[in-house]
């Protein structure tokens, strides 16, 4: 196989993230490069929330897919700056969010602040009815990088992606 940045993009959409297994690492954002020198490249990643514990897991199926697909002489380095935000997710992939019962986080602007509003201030449509009739029920869902949010219309739970 060809060593090209595309190349090795393509491998890491079919890479999972572990916590949301409908998206990929490269449409969640956590892929931010892939540099490639002579007869080596590295593996740019972010992590989605400070203390992230999915990136070890990520990190071992990043090299689990590149060393199936012949890929031996790479590093994966995960860097913190710029700070991951829910901006580089396109609208496809919170449409995927949504599909799967998690509500997708609101574009974070320099100019309309009202992402940072509180949780417990932001009405959220429920993914599953989109009633508005919602509230926060707890800051952290099953994950730190989540809200756990509950529909009075159809009485269910789901979560919402913070905005960062």
């Amino acid at each position: 196989m060809i060593l090209s940045k595309q190349n090795i993009i393509s491998l890491l959409e079919s890479v999972n993230d572990p916590e949301v297994p409908v998206i990929n690492i490269v449409e969640l954002g956590v892929v931010r490069d892939v540099t490639i020198g002579d007869e080596t490249f590295e593996v740019k990643i972010t992590p989605t929330y400070s203390g992230c514990p999915a990136m070890k897991v990520i990190e071992d199926d990043i090299e689990q897919v590149l060393k199936a697909n012949g890929y031996n002489n790479f590093t994966i380095k995960t860097i913190f700056a710029p700070v991951w935000t829910t901006d580089w997710m396109s609208e496809v992939t919170k449409q995927k969010l949504k599909d799967y019962g998690i509500a997708p986080p609101d574009k974070v602007s320099p100019i309309d602040h009202s992402p940072f509003l509180p949780l417990e201030k932001k009405i959220l449509p429920c993914p599953f009815c989109d009633s508005k009739d919602t509230f926060l029920k707890s800051q952290f869902g099953s994950t730190a990088c989540k809200a756990l949010y509950f529909c009075n219309s159809c009485a269910q739970p789901f979560e919402h992606f913070k905005c960062i």
